[in-house]
């Protein structure tokens, strides 16, 4: 499961990848760690069909239960696509966005009790890549105690899937899904969900490597 990732590159990059024709970002500062909750860009498809970047919140409020307290404040990522609480997002190309990421972590326990950060980038140049996700709107406090932020929120959460050859060293159970190339990305965006399902897989051998150790900000 992945909780913590990077964004460094400039909002100019990502919109030139993605084609996208409306920013509704602002100026966009470089994110070197991303935490449930937090504020974040993807890419969507607007309600009057346009490509859009906008700021998302990680995480979707999970569905309330009579008499049980969630055991996750936010659901942030997928890894049972055929859930009935995923599917009908995932069905909806409306729903579906990318995740624009440069790079992302996860805690290693190969030193000892004290977890160590593990960045996995493509390359040291930490190249833009995307997280195959589904965004949704709510209403709600999605703001701290000491500093509330409660109105209407754009949240996502993206796909995980088998643990990928170059991470399952440190990380065994799950790798994200990416979508690494032009074609993968509108199949994500454009296709049917019986041929988009197919993106849940793990990246290549060789596609990710080990960019940076021990914070939990990406520096690089």
């Amino acid at each position: 499961m992945c909780n913590l990732y990077s964004l460094t590159k400039s909002q100019k990059a990502i919109i030139e990848l993605v084609k996208a024709i409306r920013d509704l970002t602002g100026n966009m500062p470089p994110m070197p760690s991303i935490f449930p909750n937090g504020r974040c860009p993807i890419v969507r498809t607007g309600e009057d069909g346009v490509r859009e970047m906008v700021y998302s919140r990680w995480g979707w409020v999970p569905p309330a239960i009579p008499g049980a307290k969630p055991r996750n404040p936010y659901l942030t990522n997928i890894r049972d696509t055929d859930s009935r609480f995923w599917l009908p997002a995932l069905k909806k190309t409306s729903q579906r966005c990318l995740v624009p990421v440069t790079a992302f972590a996860e805690p290693s326990y190969q030193n000892g009790p004290k977890a160590e950060w593990v960045w996995f980038s493509q390359d040291d140049s930490r190249p833009i890549m995307f997280f195959a996700g589904v965004s949704k709107t709510h209403e709600g406090d999605r703001g701290t105690k000491s500093n509330p932020d409660v109105g209407t929120h754009t949240a996502m959460a993206f796909l995980t899937t088998d643990a990928s050859q170059d991470v399952v060293l440190i990380h065994p159970d799950a790798t994200p899904a990416l979508l690494l190339s032009e074609e993968d990305r509108e199949k994500w965006m454009n296709a049917p969900w019986e041929i988009a399902r197919d993106l849940q897989k793990p990246p290549p051998p060789g596609a990710l490597k080990i960019v940076a150790r021990g914070s939990k900000q990406d520096n690089g």
